[in-house]
Formats: structure tokens, sequence, C-alpha cells
């Protein structure tokens, strides 16, 4: 249980880590032509096709991988409080893992098909990666519906069963009501689930590697039958 706890614990702030070299990426060296024609956009994707495959491929399914052991540990962590919250919470978890995977998957594979029918049209090959962008944003990239009811349901239960600092309780409150609001495509509201998202998954992480810690330090010895 304490092993869980604290792979849990690091996956946590792995994501917040994620979250933050994505913020960095997209703020500080992408340089989308969004006025430029189709041929300029598709020949931006084009030359930065290996940079965006790996940052998305770290923002999706590395992502998903650390969320799904988030996830479980969470769901270790508070089922012996037999809140019903806890459960759905975490079926809206493992939902979110499968989306934000399939949403990384498709941004690869569609980027590259998008980018192998520049031969054939820039204008063919622009729309058909604007529809997979389209599908990413509703699946995973701009629509955090998903993520966020699993953050509300657990801080609730979390909250009533007071397993974890009030605080941080709060805190996943609003994370879980700003990913909800996201269902308005506004990409303020978006901007502060991230933001305030990287915030609960350091926060989560180090109070969950501390526990982790403390509890092993006052687990008593196991005697043998030699003694």
């Amino acid at each position: 249980m304490n092993n869980l706890q604290k792979v849990a614990g690091v996956s946590a702030i792995f994501e917040a880590l994620i979250y933050i070299v994505a913020f960095v990426y997209f703020g500080a060296f992408w340089a989308y032509p969004s006025d430029g024609t189709a041929l300029e956009k598709m020949t931006y994707l084009a030359e930065n096709q290996l940079a965006f495959s790996m940052i998305y491929f770290l923002m999706y399914a590395v992502f998903g991988v650390f969320l799904a052991v988030l996830v479980v540990g969470l769901y270790e962590k508070l089922a012996s409080t037999n809140n019903p919250m806890v459960k759905v919470g975490s079926v809206f978890g493992v939902v979110w893992v499968v989306l934000v995977i399939a949403s990384g998957m498709l941004a690869n594979i569609g980027l590259s098909h998008a980018i192998n029918l520049m031969d054939v049209s820039a204008e063919k090959a622009f729309e058909l990666w604007r529809m997979i962008s389209v599908l990413i944003e509703s699946l995973g990239g701009g629509n955090e519906l998903v993520g966020g009811l699993w953050v509300l349901l657990i801080s609730l239960a979390a909250l009533k069963a007071e397993e974890f600092p009030r605080g941080l309780n709060y805190l996943g409150l609003m994370v879980g009501i700003a990913g909800i609001a996201t269902i308005y495509p506004d990409e303020a509201i978006t901007e502060i689930f991230g933001i305030s998202q990287i915030i609960w998954f350091v926060w989560l992480g180090i109070f969950m590697l501390g526990q982790s810690n403390t509890n092993k330090s006052i687990q008593p010895p196991t005697n043998s039958l030699a003694d």
C-alpha cells in the first residue's frame, strides 16, 4: 500500500511537470502562423513534426500513463471510506485516462496523414488537420469535463473523510468546477483549470509522498517465530 501511494505521489508531481513543459513549449517556442494560408500552416507543421509529435506524446500518452497510476492510487487510498463518490469519481478518472491517451494517438497519426496529403493539396491537408484538431479538442484537449468530474468527486470524498488537508480538498473542488466549466469554449477557463491543477498535482504528490514515508516509519516491527 505504501509503495502504491509513493508511486502515485510521484506520478502526480510528474503530471504537473508535464503541464509546465507544455505551457513553456507552446508559450515560448510555438510560432504557428494562425493567420497564414493553408500552405503556410501545413508547411510549419511539417517542419516541426518531430517536436510537435514528441510534445503531444508527452502531453497525452505519457500524461495518461501517470494519470492511470494516480487514479488507482487515489482509489486505493479512499476505498476504505466506503463513499460511493470514490467509485463514481474513479470511473471518470479511468475514462479520462482513455480519452487523454486516445487524443495523443489521434494527434500524432492524424498529423502524419495530413502532412502526407500535402503532395495532393495543401488545402485538403489543412482541412483534414482541422477536423482532427476538433476531435482532439473535443476528446481531451479543450474539454476537461471528465477530468473535472474526477477531481471534484475525489475531493468531495476526501473532504468528507478528512483524508487530505482541507486546503488541498478545497483546491480540488475549485479545479473540478473549472474543469466542468470548460464545456463552455473559453480559453481562459481552460487555462484556469490547467494552472490550478498544476498546483493541485504538486500539493497532492508531496502530501502522498510525505504520508507514505510517515506510515512506513511508524510501522511496528514484525516479530519472527524465533523471538
